[in-house]
């Protein structure tokens, strides 16, 4: 059974402030936070998924929340990345 809009809306937003927290510099802001956690459940998701582990919404509160998180790690890297944001700014 999966989640609805707003517990993903949530998880969403714990996601991205913990992104904002892990990665060096400063976060994207409230919304962007936001938006980067969705974004980065659908991203955690897809590694769970491909590594056999299954998707976000079949662990759980907290283990959304893990994956989502750890797919936003992985997505706000690849945008520094592309973008060329390498330095931290703190």
């Amino acid at each position: 059974m999966g989640h609805g809009i707003i517990a993903w809306i949530i998880i969403g937003v714990i996601a991205g402030w913990l992104t904002g927290k892990l990665m060096k510099g400063s976060g994207f802001g409230f919304i962007m936070d936001m938006v980067v956690g969705l974004i980065g459940a659908l991203v955690g998701g897809w590694i769970s998924s491909a590594m056999g582990m299954g998707t976000a919404s079949q662990h759980g509160l907290i283990g959304s929340i893990i994956i989502a998180t750890i797919g936003a790690v992985v997505l706000t890297l690849i945008v520094r990345l592309i973008s060329g944001n390498r330095r931290a700014t703190a």
